[in-house]
């Protein structure tokens, strides 16, 4: 090779390099919903930490992340309701939501010091993720409705109203018989330790719990669907564990195939006075086969119908694709929880076994009156993907949401009042079907104002608005007025009662996690 030609490739390899150099400097970070990709210029990051990547979650906070990871997690826009008119709009119906996944994933961020994309907070499984005293139910409704209405934290002129409907208590012995089928993603995006080594694990402890009477078969998916262990009865747990045990991730995902083979298993071994459940375990990223939402949210309305609930379990981070888990479990009459610990697993399947297997209402739907003459104007704080029609409301065709054995739903709606009014503000109707039942019954109950501060109120209303404010910071809510993650730990704080399994203070170390955040943003360019 001649001086010239060398000096030439010299040259371009330096062009290379250099661009290269640029390149990665410019790297972005990107959060998909379905709104679109939003890029994230991290070219400002100190050079004492590279290649760590700056992300910017919707203007609120800033988080770091260890590594450049592919950006494929997707989240469902959420749009936050506004405020309506209590003289125009009086009238506000929606479809309860037993949900937790989204403060079990907003905690995975805070725990990793990354800021969740706003569209990851959904308020409403923030302040439902938690344990509140909400009296049994007295009656044959097989649950109690409480109402509570008190000053609201982060806005001193507004009222706020609580809503909390608890589930009849079941003890796990006392269960119809389960025919359970595990539907676990093996696919390639499952290795890592917080997947299927996970989810192992969170299976090994229901399958501990199962009784003789209990039936339960494993379906895998990957590039093709399989049945690695036909329905068994709770009584072989060496055989159940071993099966478990023996799982490995590898290849492609085809979830439509697998969800089809492990309803048709379920019906094979369906139990007409039982429990019957398909638990989905994934990622949510299906790439093979039955792969778009509108697909798969046709093909669990199918089945559905012949008496299989689906639950959902999801895990995962950078390709977690909660849009789809959240829809899938919705459609199949079913829970979503997300996985971000063992601990998480025990939660769902010990302490919460019969709410996560036994459903004891289905199409549960709530519907407010206002009082225009005492409420000004009300805004309902999330439930934004739960809102119904309010013709739908006595419509028995319209699918609602699912209520299992002591599971709670919390709801609040922020009231702007009339000047000085006190007294009944709202009439509340529930509509709701027995489980094997398809004509829903009506009751009735009604919300009063009688001038209680935000600090008088009880510990459970204090605790929940506290929740409540931090998912507005972390969305950086239009709504937010005057919260600070100071105020939230102060009301956590204050509401913090006996907190046996340790999940408020667990909060109340998230809410100042997220606060340091803050104390120095990356300023924008």
């Amino acid at each position: 090779m001649g001086e010239s030609n060398m000096k030439r490739l010299l040259t371009l390899l330096s062009i290379l390099v250099i661009a290269l150099a640029c390149a990665k400097n410019k790297q972005e970070e990107q959060v998909v919903g379905s709104g679109g990709i939003a890029a994230v210029d991290t070219s400002n990051a100190p050079e004492s930490l590279p290649p760590a990547v700056f992300a910017k979650t919707g203007g609120a906070l800033y988080g770091i992340a260890s590594e450049v990871r592919e950006p494929v997690a997707q989240y469902a826009k959420v749009e936050e309701n506004k405020f309506k008119s209590a003289k125009d709009e009086p009238v506000t119906t929606f479809a309860i939501d037993v949900d937790r996944a989204s403060y079990a994933n907003v905690r995975r961020f805070l725990n990793s010091g990354i800021a969740p994309p706003p569209d990851a907070v959904r308020v409403e499984e923030m302040i439902n993720y938690f344990t509140y005293h909400y009296p049994q139910p007295s009656s044959d409704v097989p649950f109690s409705i409480t109402t509570e209405v008190a000053g609201c934290p982060w806005n001193t002129n507004n009222r706020l109203l609580r809503i909390g409907i608890q589930g009849r208590n079941l003890d796990a012995w006392k269960m119809a018989p389960n025919n359970l089928v595990f539907l676990l993603d093996v696919s390639g995006s499952m290795e890592p330790p917080q997947r299927l080594p996970l989810l192992k694990s969170a299976f090994r402890l229901l399958a501990e719990q199962l009784r003789p009477e209990d039936r339960v078969a494993i379906v895998v998916y990957a590039g093709a669907a399989g049945l690695v262990l036909p329905s068994t009865s709770g009584a072989d747990k060496e055989t159940i564990l071993g099966a478990i045990d023996n799982l490995e991730a590898g290849g492609s995902t085809a979830g439509g195939a697998g969800i089809e083979l492990a309803y048709e298993t379920a019906s094979e071994n369906f139990l007409k006075d039982g429990n019957n459940r398909v638990i989905l375990a994934t990622d949510g990223d299906f790439n093979v086969g039955v792969s778009s939402v509108e697909e798969l949210e046709k093909l669990i309305e199918q089945k559905r119908k012949s008496g299989i609930n689906l639950s959902v379990l999801g895990v995962g981070d950078d390709n977690y694709h909660d849009a789809n888990l959240e829809t899938l479990a919705d459609k199949g009459n079913g829970n979503y929880a997300y996985l971000d610990s063992l601990k998480e697993a025990e939660k769902v399947f010990k302490h919460e076994l019969t709410g996560t297997l036994v459903t004891i209402a289905k199409d549960v739907k709530v519907q407010l009156e206002f009082d225009p003459s005492l409420v000004e104007s009300y805004r309902q704080i999330g439930y934004e993907n739960r809102a119904l029609a309010n013709k739908d409301f006595e419509d028995d065709t319209k699918d609602a949401g699912e209520l299992g054995a002591g599971h709670s739903v919390t709801a609040l709606y922020e009231i702007t009042p009339a000047a000085g009014a006190h007294g009944t503000i709202a009439t509340l109707k529930l509509r709701y079907k027995e489980p094997k039942e398809e004509v829903s019954k009506l009751i009735t109950a009604s919300a009063k104002d009688e001038g209680t501060s935000a600090y008088a109120a009880s510990a459970d209303m204090q605790f929940a608005s506290a929740v409540a404010e931090l998912g507005m910071l972390l969305r950086n809510s239009p709504h937010k007025g005057t919260a600070s993650f100071a105020d939230v730990m102060q009301l956590a704080r204050v509401a913090h009662g006996e907190d046996l399994d340790g999940l408020r203070e667990e909060f109340v170390r998230l809410a100042d996690s997220a606060r340091a955040m803050t104390e120095h943003p990356i300023a924008e360019k």
